[in-house]
């Protein structure tokens, strides 16, 4: 349904209107605002089943505005697509208004998403934040964890951000390690999910872990546990990938 193609030539077409990380609901309850002409402050986004978009950031957001989680709660997963390319290019067009290189102010590009500084020449591109993202098992049972910034009562999988110089496996044995104390077997590669949060490449995983006992860092993890297929808690919310690799292991445990 979206096509990651530029609509140079387009004059109008459908609006996503985003402020401070929320997105303006449309006539027809989802993103898109009716066809319309385009102005020079619109930012060409993408195509939506064929009709050309733009993105228009304003300065403050209006009554019944919902922030990116919000919209995740109520849209179909047919449109995550369409949600995180609008939050994350917005971001970058938030964030990178002057040079990180000189300070400058910069000015958009039309043929890629990209801003140029016509001081020093030096270009800002969507940032890109990759993170691991896994669930250790233990034979069947699954540890999930908590963060400070959860819901009430809900657990997930372990995650964190790859560092510099460090590979994506790498990544995975140290956040488990630091987190819950935990070193591990065999690491699996699931797949990926671009996650808007505010610009975030989640990279999932599966790891086997050596044994059952934790420790918990008390900082990024207040909580964690392992669980029986049979018995879980409150889960992350289904378009996540956190919930794909928790539900992928409970079908593979069933099939056998």
């Amino acid at each position: 349904m979206l096509r990651r193609e530029l609509p140079l030539q387009a004059s109008a077409g459908r609006v996503i209107h985003l402020a401070q990380g929320r997105i303006a609901p449309g006539p027809d309850g989802d993103l898109l605002q009716q066809l319309q002409p385009w102005t020079v402050a619109m930012q060409p986004l993408c195509y939506w089943n064929d009709e050309p978009v733009a993105l228009l950031l304003e300065a403050v957001p209006g009554e019944g505005w919902q922030d990116g989680r919000g919209w995740l709660a109520t849209l179909p997963e047919s449109h995550f697509a369409l949600l995180s390319t609008a939050l994350q290019v917005g971001a970058w067009l938030r964030d990178h208004r002057f040079c990180g290189r000189c300070g400058a102010p910069a000015e958009r590009l039309d043929a890629e998403f990209a801003m140029h500084c016509q001081g020093c020449g030096h270009r800002n591109y969507p940032r890109i934040s990759p993170c691991i993202i896994t669930l250790v098992t233990h034979g069947d049972a699954l540890l999930l964890a908590r963060s400070p910034r959860f819901p009430p009562g809900r657990y997930s999988t372990l995650a964190g951000f790859i560092e510099p110089g460090e590979s994506a496996e790498e990544a995975v044995r140290r956040e488990i390690f630091e987190e819950v104390g935990l070193q591990v077997g065999r690491v699996r590669y699931f797949r990926s999910q671009a996650w808007p949060f505010p610009h975030s490449l989640m990279l999932g995983f599966f790891a086997e872990a050596a044994s059952r006992r934790i420790r918990i860092d008390g900082v990024e993890i207040i909580d964690a546990a392992w669980y029986s297929p049979r018995r879980l808690p409150s889960l992350p919310p289904l378009y996540s990938i956190s919930r794909a690799l928790i539900q992928t292991h409970l079908d593979e445990v069933a099939a056998h």
